[in-house]
């Protein structure tokens, strides 16, 4: 049964592999779509983000100059909010959109023989494609920070976690929604409430520590510290950081196994 379960998931990934072509296809349309009919184009996929991290900066380091204690892995209060939170809109944007990909193309599914991962798989390579060049250019600009020291190194393979992470969890809870709508509903709440219960807001120091294990229920926990030693300090981030990496992963990866299992007949007639 173990067997059969990991071959579910390694076929998907397999299919999707094949239908590469495809896949890049629809995440060129589905980017195309968010700005069809506006004279910006393509610049309001970037600009609203840019504009939010902008004004981070200016009202936390220009105008209050606010400033974190002692311990934490940056002075500056803006400065620290924009590594957590790029990331994390990345991951909300992914989820959401994901979340609601099979539902959105029921119809489509039911008269096409579609591998059903590729709507999910194209939410979040939409959401990488738009989140991912942001996130480098943080590298650029927090060169003052780390110097270009040799953690830095650990950026793609954290943003090609961060991908992997967002599709299991997309792909997990597209197929729960086509059951039951009302799962879009809680995850939407869940992520509004996420960016408070992981170290985005606050340096992880500051939380209080008998409840500190609240914060690693959080799956963009590990990544917000591990993107805070890379950005900030230019530092490899900690073990601890890459085994509940690895946790969330499989953990992720054996349930949405199950789920595929278990929904292959009924998924189609739930859209």
């Amino acid at each position: 049964m173990r067997l059969y379960v990991l071959n579910e998931l390694l076929s998907e990934a397999r299919t999707l592999w094949q239908m590469r072509a495809l896949l890049g296809e629809m995440t060129w349309r589905e980017l195309a779509s968010r700005v069809v009919g506006s004279a910006g184009g393509l610049l309001w996929v970037w600009l609203p983000p840019l504009m939010t991290l902008a004004v981070y900066f200016l009202v936390f380091d220009l105008v209050f100059g606010m400033r974190l204690g002692e311990g934490a892995p940056a002075q500056r209060v803006g400065a620290f909010l924009v590594v957590g939170m790029l990331p994390w809109m990345a991951f909300a944007d992914a989820v959401s959109r994901g979340m609601t990909s099979l539902v959105d193309a029921g119809g489509m599914l039911q008269k096409n023989p579609l591998p059903a991962g590729l709507f999910p798989a194209r939410a979040v390579l939409t959401s990488l494609v738009v989140f991912a060049p942001l996130i480098l250019l943080l590298l650029l600009l927090y060169m003052p920070s780390h110097h270009w020291r040799p953690g830095v190194l650990a950026l793609p393979a954290l943003l090609l976690g961060q991908a992997v992470l967002s599709f299991l969890l997309a792909y997990l809870l597209a197929v729960l929604a086509a059951a039951l709508r009302d799962v879009t509903q809680v995850v939407n709440v869940l992520l509004s409430l996420g960016v408070f219960l992981s170290p985005i807001l606050f340096p992880v120091a500051m939380f209080p520590q008998h409840w500190r294990w609240i914060l690693w229920l959080n799956p963009m926990t590990a990544w917000t510290l591990g993107y805070q030693s890379v950005l900030l300090q230019g530092a490899w981030p900690p073990l601890s950081v890459w085994l509940f990496i690895a946790a969330w992963l499989l953990f992720l990866g054996a349930a949405l196994s199950v789920l595929l299992v278990r929904s292959r007949d009924e998924l189609v007639d739930w859209l």
